[in-house]
């Protein structure tokens, strides 16, 4: 096993019990049961696990209905709506994730939004019908809007007040500015920041953070993906979300026991769960 693909080591346990925001169990090493443990033995005791197709949706709202620290988020990712518009399928997909929305193991609509770094002009209009599709879905069903925003931040934003925005919306991995963080805690917008928080060439979202009111912050792992420094490269876990939180707790000056508190509560709070 190459250095870059050895798992970093367990962080020192919080003292206060968190969740991860945002996760995909179905794409990493470990089974749901060891990753769930390796979790919480750092006090990471609740994730939120997020499908980007239907086999991913369908797959977390099982995984969720199975285990109690797991809750689920079902969508089709914006880079698959114009794949599936092609295939003529895309009206059929979004009444699938209408169906798995109503579970009550699936506290989120999501990921879903627009994403103009991997799609080109040619697939937004796909993407675009997509995402208010899922406003729609999320807003019927009562569930909160889990929100993949890629070099979109205009657009996000102009589609969610045009259709009116769920009661919960949230960034997830949040890219944008400290003027967009203003944006979005004026509308009431969560947003969640993960393990890129920490990357040398991210002063942007260290100054989003450090504006964003704390009652509307959020961490998250997007594992495998996003490992914080410095194990960036490697495999990421739940487990490490100590790490990133331990990061934007400087950035804000922050008790670290208190600032986990009003973490662990906004999650809660934002995917309508109990703390």
């Amino acid at each position: 096993m190459s250095s870059n693909e050895t798992p970093p080591p367990l962080p020192a346990p919080l003292r206060v019990a968190v969740a991860d925001a945002h996760t995909h169990l179905d794409m990493q090493r470990d089974d749901v049961e060891e990753s769930l443990a390796r979790a919480a033995s750092v006090g990471v005791t609740t994730v939120m696990q997020v499908g980007c197709d239907l086999a991913g949706s369908r797959w977390a709202a099982r995984t969720a209905a199975a285990h109690a620290a797991v809750h689920a988020a079902v969508a089709l990712h914006p880079n698959e709506a114009p794949k599936l518009e092609a295939a003529g399928t895309l009206d059929a997909a979004l009444a699938e994730i209408a169906g798995l929305a109503a579970l009550p193991e699936v506290r989120a609509v999501g990921e879903t939004g627009l994403d103009h770094f991997r799609t080109g002009p040619e697939g937004r209009g796909a993407q675009e019908r997509s995402f208010r599709a899922h406003i729609d879905i999320a807003k019927r069903h009562g569930k909160a809007l889990m929100i993949h925003d890629r070099d979109a931040h205009a657009d996000v934003l102009r589609i969610l007040e045009e259709e009116g925005a769920p009661e919960r919306t949230v960034f997830h991995c949040y890219s944008g500015d400290a003027e967009m963080a203003r944006v979005c805690a004026e509308r009431g917008y969560f947003m969640s920041f993960a393990g890129n928080v920490t990357f040398k060439n991210a002063q942007p979202l260290r100054d989003a953070l450090a504006v964003a009111p704390q009652e509307l912050v959020l961490v998250e792992t997007d594992a495998p993906f996003l490992t914080p420094a410095p194990f960036r490269g490697r495999p990421n876990a739940p487990y490490l979300i100590p790490v990133t939180l331990r990061a934007m707790a400087a950035v804000r000056g922050a008790d670290e026991d208190g600032f986990a508190a009003a973490l662990a509560a906004n999650t809660a709070r934002a995917f309508g769960y109990a703390p």
